[in-house]
């Protein structure tokens, strides 16, 4: 299977940083990658939701904030009405 991912970047997926579980982790990282090398993604998933889940919560993956600079506008010039 060509398309299936990496046990990383199924980790980055569930929102799992990767490379701290390695550090701190490193044979539940290295038990859990043989298992999800030898099925689908999708029963890895169902077979260790409940290791997952504390997991995600422990090795929280955490986005650079987007740096988005707001579009200037021009100042839109007061007319007065006419009386």
């Amino acid at each position: 299977m060509a398309d299936t991912p990496t046990f990383e970047d199924y980790l980055t997926s569930k929102k799992i940083d990767a490379n701290q579980m390695k550090a701190a982790e490193k044979t539940l990282f290295e038990g859990l990658k043989e298992q999800f090398e030898q099925m689908h993604p999708n029963n890895f998933t169902q077979q260790n939701l409940f290791i997952i889940n504390p997991i995600r919560r422990k090795y929280q993956l955490i986005d650079e904030p987007k740096v988005t600079a707001k579009p200037k506008t021009a100042a839109k010039p007061k007319f007065k009405k006419p009386s």
